[in-house]
């Protein structure tokens, strides 16, 4: 029997709440196996990042090739790729390799504000890996980088962004509103048949570190398991409403903490008197 696999090609987070440990939870919850590419290495925790260190091009290379000869990938979801080398790389491999889904999440910035993306390789970021994604999923901040603008949080219309990024190559785009005003949350997906938006209420809480990561990872492992895209998009819209929902209440160091990746599995927190 194969499983539904996924693959993540991102940095690791040492606290635990983003990153390739935040895809693996993730793939892990929703019943899809998951192989990781590590591209750097991250000193942070729940207040922020205090070192970050690259891995080498030849052990990005030789990671994915190592997973790409051996395992069947069903979907790849792609992370914090911090130089241009480095995504260099992952394009070349994605093109040898051609995987079906490739859902990019453009990480630049992290929760707390840390930059994990080099000024120089945003140019390669939107030049070379943008047409080969099946969809991409910035936040209204990672949009304004990617088209060169500065008005990320006055930007209200979705459809004209996510039109503007469309262009740019991928597949499908799916903007994420959470930087909006407002009590709702909703995010815009735009592909070849058109807009869809996905609303859901605007939660309260502290804990919302690795969201980014979580929601773009939960729509590669929907597409591994079958999903269309947007169903895909619609059933991980609704998981990272649940995670957030679910760790509001976490006590998990002293700044933003991780949302609960495992609320719907781990049944014996609530059992706790």
């Amino acid at each position: 029997m194969k499983p539904p696999i996924a693959l993540t090609i991102a940095g690791s987070d040492s606290g635990g709440g983003a990153g390739i440990q935040a895809d693996l939870k993730t793939f892990s919850a929703l019943g899809v196996y998951g192989a990781s590419v590590i591209t750097a290495l991250t000193a942070q925790n729940t207040k922020g990042v205090t070192a970050v260190m690259d891995a080498s091009e030849e052990l990005v290379a030789a990671q994915l090739d190592a997973v790409f000869d051996d395992i069947a990938i069903d979907a790849v979801k792609i992370g914090m790729l911090s130089s241009s080398t480095i995504i260099e790389t992952v394009a070349a491999a994605l093109r040898r390799y051609e995987p079906a889904h490739v859902v990019l999440d453009p990480v630049m910035v992290a929760t707390s504000g840390d930059a994990l993306l080099q000024p120089d390789a945003v140019e390669a970021l939107r030049d070379v890996l943008l047409p080969l994604a099946s969809i991409i999923t910035p936040n209204l901040p990672e949009a304004a980088a990617l088209l060169g603008r500065k008005d990320h949080i006055e930007v209200i219309d979705l459809k004209t962004v996510a039109q503007d990024l469309l262009a740019l190559g991928p597949g499908a785009v799916l903007v994420k509103g959470g930087h909006l005003d407002g009590e709702g949350s909703p995010d815009l997906l735009l592909d070849g048949n058109g807009a869809t938006t996905f609303a859901a209420r605007r939660i309260d809480s502290v804990n919302t570190h690795g969201t980014g990561c979580t929601l773009s990872s939960a729509i590669a492992a929907h597409l591994a398991r079958g999903l269309t895209l947007r169903d895909a998009v619609g059933a991980a819209k609704t998981y990272i409403t649940g995670t957030i929902a679910a760790g509001r209440d976490f006590e998990i160091g002293g700044g933003q903490g991780p949302v609960h990746h495992f609320h719907k599995l781990w049944k014996h927190l609530e059992e706790r008197p």
